[in-house]
């Protein structure tokens, strides 16, 4: 069985545009050129792996498994050159990890913080998204390590739980929710907001589930911290939804309550994720090794 990294970048390319032209242009090479790989990957495997047509080609069920294998395949070599890359420069090695807006603001600074001073050889870059996009980068092998809300994660991702994450509704400690200490969501589809910007995960997330209720919810104003978001809550300008670490947090040194959302998607439980923990580059092992620990 002959093919190579060419062969498998081109298949990729081929099943993301649906055309064999389209994806050879893509990895640079010429149609006659990309048409002779694809045939010869068919050829190696023994197998159809694309259902030719006019308006494009589609994947088999061979092509379909081939496209994870080889995104995988893909995914580690980028992640090999890119630690020997480090190693080169005099950097020892870098951690890719995905993580939702209430682990990186509230949950991951603490341990990350220990683990770069106990481990000075190892870099975390930490990308924020949304829980869903998390889990599907780490099915799909496009990323190693992800922090998610657990019931975002699909059953063949690795996982253990670091951390629970209820999301609280903040207000005025003398406003009108000053009687109340649960609420649903529903009732706070009218009033007016203060919000983290849109392009937040947990922001995203709070406004699926207006949308889900058939409403859009009315922004007073959009800032990038909680804190800043419970200082315009206590001044009274408006309402807000942020993770229980952090409203208890503010409420010690700002005039706001917190009352409990009784929706079932405010109560989170946060998880570290892998595909497969075990397979994990050294680096990344050991950062999830130092999580378990804090964890725990």
């Amino acid at each position: 069985m002959r093919f190579d990294l060419v062969d498998l970048q081109l298949f990729v390319a081929v099943a993301e545009t649906r055309s064999i032209t389209n994806g050879a242009q893509r990895v640079h090479l010429a149609l006659a050129s990309g048409s002779e790989r694809i045939k010869g990957l068919e050829e190696a495997f023994g197998v159809a792996l694309l259902t030719r047509g006019r308006r494009g080609v589609e994947l088999t069920p061979a092509g379909e498994s081939l496209l994870d294998h080889a995104r995988i395949i893909i995914h580690n070599v980028e992640t090999m050159r890119g630690d020997l890359a480090a190693y080169a420069s005099g950097v020892r090695a870098s951690v890719l990890l995905l993580a939702n807006t209430s682990g990186l603001s509230e949950h991951l600074p603490k341990a990350l913080a220990a683990f770069l001073r106990e481990r000075p050889d190892i870099n975390v870059d930490v990308e924020e998204r949304e829980s869903a996009d998390i889990a599907a980068a780490i099915a799909s092998g496009a990323a190693d390590l992800g922090f998610a809300a657990e019931h975002a994660l699909p059953d063949n991702v690795e996982r253990f739980l670091f951390s629970e994450d209820r999301l609280m509704l903040v207000a005025a400690r003398r406003g009108e929710f000053a009687s109340r200490r649960q609420i649903d969501f529903q009732e706070l589809t009218g009033r007016d907001f203060v919000g983290l910007t849109g392009s937040t995960a947990l922001q995203v997330h709070i406004v699926k589930h207006a949308a889900r209720l058939g409403v859009r919810l009315r922004f007073r104003a959009r800032l990038r911290d909680f804190d800043a978001i419970c200082e315009m809550v206590a001044a009274g300008v408006g309402i807000a939804i942020v993770p229980e670490a952090a409203a208890r947090r503010c409420a010690r040194s700002m005039p706001i309550m917190m009352i409990n959302i009784r929706d079932p998607w405010a109560n989170r439980k946060l998880a570290i994720c892998a595909r497969s923990f075990g397979t994990l580059p050294r680096p990344a092992k050991q950062l999830v090794e130092h999580l378990r620990k804090a964890a725990q």
